[in-house]
C-alpha cells in the first residue's frame, strides 16, 4: 500500500525541491526565481487592445500566465495576476467611427468577447482587469512627476518622453537610440528627438478626451501600463509578462517612464512568449519565405506573426470546430519561449494526442468504479510528496512526477512537463494491460497503485489548469451533439445485434471506421473514440 505523507514544506528524498528558475529577457539569462517581497508574487500582463473581436493569438499570453500562476500557487507562493485592457488607442477611436459607435460602446462589446473566451479557456485565475480609461488620474500624476524630473516636457498641448534624458533607455532590447524612431507626421515636428514617445496626445475634433495640465486629450499606450501596474502591484513588481513583439517599444518605453519616475526596476523578470505564427515558415502566409522563427528572436516571429491581417478568424469561430481543452492542450504543448505554428490540422493532431489521456480516464473509471474527473488531488507540491517502494509501478510514478517538476521548474516549461505526463498516461495503461485490471476484480494492493497514478495525473494536470471537466461538459466543437448522435447510433447497432442483424451491425462499424470512428465492445457497453 502507498501511503500519504503529511503536508509539510520538505519534501521526500527521492524528489529533491529544486529552485524554479526563469529566463529574464532583460539579462538574456535564466536566473533563480526570488521574489520581491516573498511568498507574495505580482504578475503583470499586457493585455490586449479591445477593438475588434479575439482570435486565437489573443489567447497564448493568458493561458500560459494563467499556468505560470497555478504552478507557483501549486508551490506555495501568493500569486495576484493583472491582465489590462487598453479601451482607449487609435485603433479603437478609428474602428468606432466606422461602425458608428462611441469608443466606449465598442470597447464594452470587445471586451466582453474576450472576457467569454478567457473564461471558456478555463482562464479564471485572473485578479485584476484594469483598464487604461479607469486609471486617467494615476496615469496624470506619472506624467507629472516625468516632468518635474526633466525626463519629459510639453509641446503643444502633447507630452513626450525625453529619451536622450535615461542614460539606460535601450537596456531591454539592445537597442541604440540613433537607430530609433518615434510617431511620425504631425507628433515628429513637435519633438525634441525623432526616439521620443508620446506620453499625453492632444485632442483632435471629436476625438473623446480627459481634461489635464496640457489641455485636453488622452494618454499614450506605453504610460497607460505603468501606471496600472503600479496601482495594483507598486513601484517594483516580480514578473512583467507579454508576447514577444512587445519588447520593443512598449516594454522599452514603460521601463523607461517608470524607472526614471521611481528610481527603481520597475518589475525583476521579463518574461516574453513566443508568437502565434501563421505558418511552419516564418512570412509564407505572406507570400514572403524567410528563416524558421527561434525562441527570442524577435524579428523573425514578428515576421511570421498571425494577426488579422493574415487572416486570422475570431476565436468564437474556432471554438465552433475545436474544443476548448484541446486548444489549451495545445497551446501549452511546447515551451513558451518558442514560436506556436498554428492550423487547425496541427490543432486535430494534439487532439489525438489528447485522446490517449481520455481513453485512460474511461479505463480507469471501468476498473476503479469512480469517474477520473471525481479523484481527489493534493493541490499543492508537498502535498502530493508521497512514499514509494524502491522499483516498481509506485516508484516510476514518483519518477514521472519528479521529472515533471523538473520540467516546470526549468522556466516553466510546459511542452517538457506534457511529455512527462504522455509518459505517465503510457505507464499506468502498461500495469493495468499486465496486471489485467479489466479482465478481473483487481487486489486492494493493485487499486491503489493505480489510484495514485491517477491522484498524481490530476495533480499534475490541475498545474496546467488541464482535466478540470469531462471533455463532453465544456462546451465547443459541437462535443454534445457528436456524444448524442453516437449514443444513437450505438443503440441503433445494439439493437441490430439483438435482432442478429450482424450485417446492418458490421456495417455500422465499418461506416463509423471509415469516418475514423472506432467501437469498442466492453463488459459495459460500447464506447467510441476517433482516431
Amino acid at each position: 500500500m502507498l501511503t500519504a505523507k503529511n503536508p509539510s514544506p520538505a519534501v521526500t528524498k527521492s524528489e529533491p525541491r529544486m529552485t524554479i528558475r526563469v529566463f529574464n529577457t532583460l539579462s538574456k539569462n535564466k536566473e533563480p526565481f526570488e521574489p520581491v517581497k516573498p511568498p507574495h508574487v505580482g504578475i503583470y500582463l499586457c493585455g490586449p487592445t479591445v477593438y475588434k473581436p479575439s482570435h486565437i493569438g489573443h489567447m497564448v499570453g493568458p493561458v500560459i500566465f494563467d499556468a505560470v500562476k497555478r504552478y507557483l500557487t501549486y508551490s506555495g507562493y501568493k500569486v495576484t495576476l493583472v491582465i489590462n485592457i487598453t479601451d482607449v488607442d487609435d485603433k479603437l477611436i478609428n474602428e468606432a467611427k466606422t461602425r458608428n459607435l462611441t469608443m466606449a460602446a465598442l470597447a464594452d462589446e470587445m471586451t466582453a468577447d474576450y472576457m467569454r473566451n478567457l473564461s471558456t479557456m478555463g482562464v479564471d485565475t485572473v485578479d485584476h482587469f484594469p483598464r487604461a480609461t479607469d486609471n486617467i488620474e494615476e496615469i496624470i500624476a506619472i506624467i507629472g512627476d516625468l516632468i518635474a524630473k526633466g525626463f519629459a516636457y510639453e509641446s503643444e498641448g502633447d507630452v513626450y518622453f525625453d529619451v536622450a534624458r535615461d542614460p539606460h533607455y535601450g537596456k531591454l532590447s539592445n537597442r541604440d537610440v540613433a537607430s530609433m524612431l518615434g510617431e511620425g507626421g504631425e507628433m515628429a515636428q513637435r519633438k525634441r528627438s525623432p526616439a521620443d514617445f508620446a506620453l499625453w496626445k492632444s485632442a483632435k475634433p471629436g476625438e473623446p478626451f480627459w481634461d489635464s495640465p496640457w489641455g485636453k486629450g488622452r494618454p499614450g499606450w506605453h504610460i497607460e501600463c505603468s501606471a496600472m501596474s503600479r496601482r495594483i502591484l507598486g513601484e517594483t513588481f516580480d514578473i512583467h509578462g507579454g508576447g514577444l513583439d512587445l519588447v520593443f517599444p512598449h516594454h522599452e518605453n514603460e521601463i523607461a517612464q517608470s524607472e526614471c519616475c521611481h528610481g527603481k526596476p520597475q518589475a525583476k523578470y521579463w518574461m516574453h512568449n513566443g508568437l502565434m505564427q501563421a505558418s511552419n515558415e516564418v512570412g509564407k502566409v505572406g507570400g514572403r519565405a524567410t528563416r524558421e522563427a527561434d525562441a527570442g528572436d524577435q524579428q523573425a516571429q514578428e515576421t511570421g506573426k498571425l494577426g488579422k491581417s493574415k487572416g486570422a478568424a475570431p476565436f468564437t469561430d474556432l471554438l465552433k470546430r475545436q474544443a476548448p481543452e484541446t486548444i489549451r492542450f495545445f497551446l501549452l504543448s511546447t515551451h513558451y519561449r518558442r514560436p506556436i505554428d498554428f492550423s487547425e490540422s496541427r490543432i486535430e493532431e494534439v487532439g489525438t494526442g489528447l485522446d490517449q489521456f481520455y481513453r485512460f480516464f474511461k479505463r480507469y473509471e471501468r476498473i476503479a468504479g469512480q469517474s477520473f474527473y471525481d479523484v481527489p488531488y493534493p493541490r499543492t507540491r508537498s502535498e502530493g510528496d508521497f512514499d514509494a517502494p524502491a522499483g516498481g509501478t509506485q516508484a516510476q510514478i514518483a519518477e514521472h512526477r519528479r521529472r515533471f517538476l523538473d520540467a516546470m521548474d526549468d522556466d516553466f516549461n510546459t511542452g517538457g512537463a506534457v511529455g512527462d505526463m504522455f509518459e505517465l498516461v503510457r505507464l499506468l495503461n502498461k500495469y493495468a494491460d499486465e496486471e489485467k485490471l479489466e479482465n478481473r476484480q483487481p487486489d486492494p494492493a493493485q487499486l491503489a497503485t493505480l489510484g495514485q497514478g491517477a491522484r498524481t495525473l490530476r495533480e499534475l494536470g490541475a498545474t496546467l489548469g488541464l482535466f478540470r471537466v469531462a471533455p463532453a461538459s465544456q462546451g465547443g466543437g459541437d462535443d454534445q451533439l457528436a456524444g448524442g448522435l453516437m449514443a444513437l447510433i450505438i443503440e441503433l447497432r445494439a439493437a441490430a445485434r439483438a435482432k442478429k442483424d450482424f450485417a446492418t451491425a458490421d456495417r455500422i462499424r465499418q461506416a463509423l471506421g471509415e469516418m475514423g470512428i472506432t467501437l469498442e465492445d466492453r463488459p459495459g457497453g460500447t464506447e467510441w473514440t476517433v482516431k
